[in-house]
């Protein structure tokens, strides 16, 4: 556990984010048991050589929110950012700016008429499927 506060204090957030990025950019993906395992160990976060990254069933996926309160750091939001399931800025849109009323000017157009007299009709108007209507 002192090894743990010894890091929080002296690595930055930056290196975090960037040994995260090498280790998703460096692994070695195994099609055969169809999981991804890390080539290389990243301490600071806390994973070793070998450790399995994805894996299609029963784990546990690597989570940049927990390393980073492992790392104690306090604004864990402002550097992640919200999660994908909580959204951002397009779903917001989506959930909440396209149900809300507002002034929509709507041009009336004068009715279609049908065409159908004046068209030509399917193998000479014989058969009811055909018929146009």
């Amino acid at each position: 556990m002192g090894e743990l506060q010894e890091l929080s204090e002296t690595v930055p957030v930056e290196e975090i984010k960037k040994e995260w990025e090498h280790l998703w950019l460096e692994r070695i993906d195994d099609k055969v048991r169809a999981e991804c395992v890390a080539g290389r160990t990243f301490p600071l976060c806390f994973v070793d050589s070998g450790t399995v990254i994805v894996a299609t069933r029963d784990f546990k996926s690597l989570c940049l929110r927990e390393i980073l309160s492992l790392h104690r750091i306090q604004n864990v939001d402002q550097v992640v950012g919200s999660p994908p399931a909580v959204g951002g800025w397009r779903k917001f849109s989506r959930t909440v700016l396209n149900k809300q009323d507002r002034y929509r000017r709507f041009v009336f157009e004068k009715p279609r008429k049908k065409h159908v007299d004046s068209l030509q009709l399917k193998k000479g108007g014989r058969g009811w499927i055909h018929r146009m209507l």
